[in-house]
Parts: structure tokens; sequence; C-alpha cells
């Protein structure tokens, strides 16, 4: 096998991979992603035990147990360009001899939840409500860095192109899929399923106008009106994309959870966003366990 060259796997001196700042022994295979280093606590009170607690940078480490079951909570910060340092470093290592500095011969198969925030852009989805990606569409770049086209939707993707006019300055969209065991472990009556579309900033990506004018005046309308096989785009965030992407490039089952804090075509805000999100923990720590 080909041994990866220090320029390309960064190990710090004390074993860590570069970014994270975490050992091989301090992640679990069930991995709960956050953006706000601060939402790492959040998620951590509520084990029995935790065993490590780490940080460097943006990237938040909390591992502990529930119920006997082995968690690990880290913040990515905002962003599919955090997504792609936080989810091959976690790949590694998992996957990748630290010390021969080859990939393993056994593969580990991680299962990573995000816990995040999220836009409505239909108004039949209601603030304070829990909604999880079924598939997201990506408007970064991030995916066509790698070979990765048997795991997007090209049919999607053209449809959406067509039906937005979408401009060719901007990336190419790529749609991608969760993995459909986690959806059905974390689906009840209370959550709904929904086609996400992953931007690349908060501001003008997302159709907000401050003091600048965006380049398309009706992104958003035309983002709620697209239908594909009756696949409706449901919410914005921003980094769910780039997730799901490279979970499935690098073997990994991955999954999306949504409090939905805004419905932008009704103008509305949640009352209580804290409490929301904290309710999603909540939730999903259970069907985790």
């Amino acid at each position: 096998m080909n041994r990866i060259a220090e320029s390309e796997l960064i190990i710090n001196p004390d074993g860590s991979i570069y970014h994270l700042n975490i050992l091989p022994e301090d992640i679990a295979t069930t991995i709960i992603t956050v953006g706000d280093p601060d939402r790492v606590s959040s998620v951590s009170k509520y084990f029995d035990t935790i065993e490590v607690k780490k940080a460097k940078r943006e990237f938040v480490t909390h591992t502990g147990t529930l119920n006997g079951k082995r968690i690990s909570v880290i913040s990515t910060g905002i962003g599919t360009d955090n997504i792609d340092i936080v989810f091959n470093e976690l790949d590694a290592l998992v996957n990748v001899d630290f010390n021969s500095r080859q990939v393993k011969d056994n593969f580990t198969q991680l299962d990573i939840i995000r816990i995040g925030t999220s836009g409505s852009i239909q108004e039949n989805i209601p603030v304070d409500s829990f909604l999880i990606s079924e598939l997201a569409i990506g408007f970064d770049s991030l995916l066509h860095f790698y070979e990765s086209d048997h795991v997007l939707d090209a049919a999607i993707t053209e449809a959406f192109i067509q039906q937005t006019n979408w401009s060719s300055k901007k990336s190419d969209p790529y749609v991608v899929k969760a993995n459909s065991n986690l959806v059905d472990q974390l689906s009840s009556e209370k959550t709904v399923l929904g086609f996400t579309a992953t931007n690349v900033g908060f501001y003008g990506p997302q159709s907000r106008k401050i003091r600048l004018n965006v380049q398309d005046e009706q992104l958003n309308d035309k983002l709620a009106t697209f239908n594909h096989n009756d696949k409706k785009i449901t919410n914005l965030e921003m980094e769910t994309a780039g997730i799901y992407g490279l979970a499935n490039l690098l073997g990994h089952r991955s999954i999306s959870m949504n409090a939905i804090i805004a419905n932008r075509p009704l103008g509305e805000f949640s009352k209580t966003p804290k409490e929301t999100v904290d309710q999603l923990i909540q939730y999903t720590l259970g069907k985790l366990v």
C-alpha cells in the first residue's frame, strides 16, 4: 500500500490529527456534529459520562457515554469548507494507521448526525418544527473537487438548473441523499422529511439584502417552487450537502437534523430558538440510544 506523505496527512507532534487536535482513540463511531462550538456542551450535558474534552480553533470535541452507548460531539464551524476538513480528518482517525501512514485493511464506518438550525422556504413548515434532510442540494463546489459523479443525482440537478435558469457563473449544483437507514431510525410523527438547500453564505446566497443587491432577486421563490417528481426544496442551511457528499464518498452513514427557527416566506423567526434546538438534541439522542 502507498504511504501517505507528511504534507498530505498532517499529524501533530502529540499524535493528534492536525485541525481537530484529537487522537484516534478520542472518538466514537457515532458522532454528532454541530456548527457552533458552544453547542457541543449543550449536547454532552446529557451524557452520563464525559471522557474526552478537547478544542482547537472552532473544533471542539467531547466524547462520552449515554445509556452505555459511546458518542462523540464535534463542532464544525459554519460552511462546507469546514465540513471538508472535519470529515476527511474523522475518516483518517479511524481508517488510517498513523504509524505506518497507510490506509487500514479493515474499514470502520461512522454514523454522523448533524444537529443544526435552518430556515424554511415553504409556508407549511413552521418555526420550531424538526426537519430531516432526506435529500440535499449543494450550491458550493466542494463535491466537484472529488471523483463524485457516482454519488450524485444528475437528473434532479439538471431539472433544477433548467427550472431556475441557474446562472452559469455560479457553481454547478449537486444533489446527494441521506442514509436511508438513519432516516428510518430518526423519523417519527415529530419530524418532517425535507429537501435541503446548502448555501455558500448566509446573506446574499440566501437572498438576504442589507446594503448589497443580489444577482437573482427571485432566487428564493425559484427554490420554493422547484418541483421534480414531487420533490420540493424545503429549507436553507450551510453544511448538509457537503456532509452527505463526503459521507457517501467515504462510505459513512450520515443524516442532518434541522431545527426550523425561521420561516422565510412568512417572515417569522422562532421566539424560543435555543429551546427548540435543545428539544431537537434531546429527541435525537433519544433515537440514537
